[in-house]
C-alpha cells in the first residue's frame, strides 16, 4: 500500500519482533497538529503510523524499531508493550475535543494497513487491541466509535456476539465468586486484572476498556449480562 514518509526521531531499539498491533485515535484538533507532535523530539511520544481521516497514511517510525506509543501498559503478559507491538495513530479529536464517527476513507484505510503489517509479522487476532486495553485505567482510545466488528468481520481482530447471560449487573463495591469469575475472565482474555473477588475502581476500568472494544452500546463500567456473554464467547474464540 502507499504511505507517505514522515520520520519521527522517537524511536529506539526493539526487544522483540512485534506481536501486537495498538489502536489509538490522535485525540487532538487535527491531523497536522498530532504529526507534529509525534515528530517533536522534546515530546517524546511516537507512532508506527497515522492514518488521516481522508485515508491518507503516514509512516513515521519503521516496524523493526520501537516507537513510543503505549507508555505503562499490559497485555497477555507483556508489560510495557512498546516493544514488542506496532502503534496506529487514527486522526479523531477524541472524547476531549468531539469525539465522532470514523470516517469510511479512513476505516478502509485502517483496514488495509492492519492487513499489510500482518504479511510480515505473526500478529493473532486476540493481539489486535486498543490503547484502552492494554492501559485501562489511562486511556479510552480508540473508543466506542471505532468500528471493530467490521475490521473483525475483514479478518482483523476478534468480535463475539452472544445472548445476556442471566443474573443482575455486577458493579463496583460487590464482592465475592461472582466477581472473582469476572477478572478471570479478564485476565484469560489479556487483561491485568489479577482476581480478588472485589469488584474495585480498577476492574470498572477494565469493564469499560472491554464494553468499548466489544460491546460499544453500553459503557458504563457494569458487568451487565452482555458484557459477560460476550467475555465468554471471546474467550471460546480465543481459545
Amino acid at each position: 500500500m502507499d504511505v507517505i514518509a514522515a520520520p519521527s526521531p522517537n524511536f529506539d531499539a526493539r526487544t522483540a519482533p512485534p506481536s501486537i498491533l495498538v489502536l489509538h485515535y490522535t485525540g487532538m484538533k487535527s491531523g497536522e497538529e498530532a504529526i507534529a507532535r509525534l515528530r517533536d523530539p522534546d515530546a517524546r511520544v511516537s507512532a508506527h503510523y497515522v492514518v488521516e481521516e481522508d485515508g491518507r497514511t503516514f509512516s513515521l517510525v519503521a516496524e523493526e524499531r520501537r516507537a513510543w506509543h503505549a507508555g505503562v501498559s499490559f497485555w497477555r503478559g507483556r508489560r510495557n508493550v512498546n516493544g514488542d507491538s506496532i502503534g496506529i495513530e487514527i486522526v479523531n479529536p477524541g472524547h476531549e475535543w468531539g469525539y465522532r464517527a470514523f470516517p469510511e476513507a479512513q476505516v478502509a484505510a485502517v483496514t488495509e494497513l492492519v492487513a499489510d503489517i500482518r504479511t510480515r509479522w505473526a500478529i493473532e487476532d486476540r493481539d489486535i487491541v486498543g490503547h484502552a486495553d492494554v492501559a485501562p485505567a489511562r486511556k479510552e482510545d480508540p473508543g466506542e466509535l471505532f468500528p471493530w466488528k467490521r475490521l473483525a468481520e475483514a479478518g482483523h481482530g476478534l468480535w463475539a456476539e452472544a445472548p445476556s447471560a442471566p443474573g443482575a449487573p455486577i458493579g463496583e463495591g460487590e464482592a465475592g465468586a461472582a466477581v472473582f469469575a469476572l477478572q478471570a475472565g479478564f485476565t484469560r482474555l489479556g487483561y491485568d486484572l489479577p482476581p480478588s473477588g472485589e469488584f474495585d475502581a480498577d476492574t470498572a476500568a477494565v469493564v469499560r476498556a472491554f464494553q468499548r472494544h466489544w460491546r460499544p452500546e453500553r459503557v458504563d463500567g457494569m458487568a451487565d449480562g452482555e458484557t459477560r456473554a460476550r467475555l465468554i464467547a471471546l474467550l471460546r474464540l480465543a481459545g
